[in-house]
């Protein structure tokens, strides 16, 4: 979450704020199983209250993002463990940050006023503990890759039948010169940024205070950049690759590929790429959710009456009843006939709405009988019309 917006976790999951962690557990269970997308397909309102869901259990399952959640009402992964508090000082001997010569008491007067006092404390903790730089005594450990997303583009029958496409992707990969470690060896250098100091100036809003410089760690001293990746570790390069496409994908599908984002550090795993699917519409079937809708054409003579014509399935041409007297718009409904669904080993149906053709008249013989279809049928179909708008 970043830092500077606050969020009540508990009032998003519907528990107390001493709740225990097995009841955490399954508030979340709940709701994620309430507004999980694949239970509310296209439905945006859904998909945000899921993620927020997801934020609010991400950290409140952690009990050390809980700890720094509950004492400071806001959770950066910026805050180290003991909470930002573990680094001040009120004086210059201290180890992180010098507030020495700030009057708090008219800073916070003047904040109250404005209303800005909570948001610039966090916003100065977020650049206070952020930063990089290959350091002398602090290099950077391990850390799993972050994940990916690549947007692809299939043909209607290659999202409802699957299928096998072969990708390039530039992902950030280990730096094969440094081996991850984003140094160049050898002897060390004065740090740039603090001029070997150790400490560096940091301003949010009306608070300027001195901080441990983020690059080296208030070590004053930095490795040697590798020259190849420029100290991050990490290279991006293009890796082809096949990907399985399970049949039912649909616009915004998501399909995992493990271990292809991006690389991890110092020996920590990658992260997952995510396919996003962009699926191209068919002229004739529409497709909602797992359900396909098709429009058929029939006779006067063939709603009336009755009869039995064929429909295009995506399995192929089948045989459906149209019942007599059915009225143009009328849905009949055909089981299983629908998209592969990827939440089960199911299927979701074909709808299949009638549409009645009517015929145009060119010569008297067919005039003749329709009048005189009228006339043994003199049932008036507007007759529930007459009293609309009266008052």
């Amino acid at each position: 979450m970043p830092v500077g917006t606050q969020k009540d976790y508990y009032a998003t999951l519907g528990v107390e704020r001493n709740s225990k962690p097995d009841h955490i557990r399954k508030a979340y269970r709940r709701l994620a199983r309430k507004f999980h997308p694949d239970f509310n397909p296209n439905n945006k309102a859904s998909e945000e209250k899921f993620k927020e869901i997801q934020e609010a259990y991400d950290v409140l399952s952690d009990e050390k993002k809980r700890q720094i959640y509950d004492q400071y009402g806001f959770y950066s992964d910026n805050i180290p463990p003991g909470g930002p508090g573990a680094q001040y000082s009120t004086g210059p001997a201290g180890p992180g940050v010098d507030f020495s010569g700030f009057d708090f008491s008219d800073f916070a007067t003047g904040q109250e006023r404005s209303g800005g006092f909570g948001s610039t404390f966090r916003d100065l903790f977020s650049q206070i503990f952020s930063g990089g730089g290959v350091t002398e005594d602090e290099p950077a450990g391990p850390a799993r890759g972050e994940d990916m997303e690549h947007r692809l583009h299939l043909g209607f029958w290659d999202a409802i039948r699957g299928t096998s496409v072969r990708l390039t992707v530039a992902r950030p990969q280990t730096c094969s010169t440094c081996h991850g470690t984003g140094s160049a060896g050898g002897a060390s250098v004065t740090c740039a940024r603090c001029n070997g100091t150790g400490k560096a100036p940091r301003q949010a809003g009306a608070m300027r205070v001195t901080v441990t410089c983020p690059d080296c760690s208030g070590s004053g001293k930095q490795k040697r950049r590798c020259t190849s990746c420029g100290g991050s570790g990490q290279i991006r390069r293009p890796e082809t690759f096949e990907v399985r496409i399970p049949p039912g994908v649909d616009n915004g599908s998501r399909v995992r590929v493990p271990a292809k984002g991006s690389a991890g550090r110092v020996g920590a795993p990658a992260g997952d790429l995510y396919i996003v699917t962009d699926v191209e519409p068919h002229p004739y079937f529409e497709r909602k959710g797992d359900n396909i809708y098709v429009k058929l054409p029939v006779t006067v003579t063939e709603a009336a009456l009755g009869a039995k014509v064929e429909v295009p399935t995506l399995d192929g041409t089948t045989t459906i009843k149209i019942p007599p007297g059915t009225q143009s718009g009328q849905r009949l409904r055909l089981r299983e006939k629908g998209a592969p669904s990827l939440r089960a080993s199911v299927r979701g149906d074909q709808f299949v709405e009638v549409q009645v053709m009517v015929p145009r008249v060119a010569d008297e013989r067919t005039k003749e009988i329709l009048r005189e279809l009228g006339r043994l049928n003199p049932e008036d179909p507007r007759r529930d019309l007459k009293n609309v708008g009266s008052k």
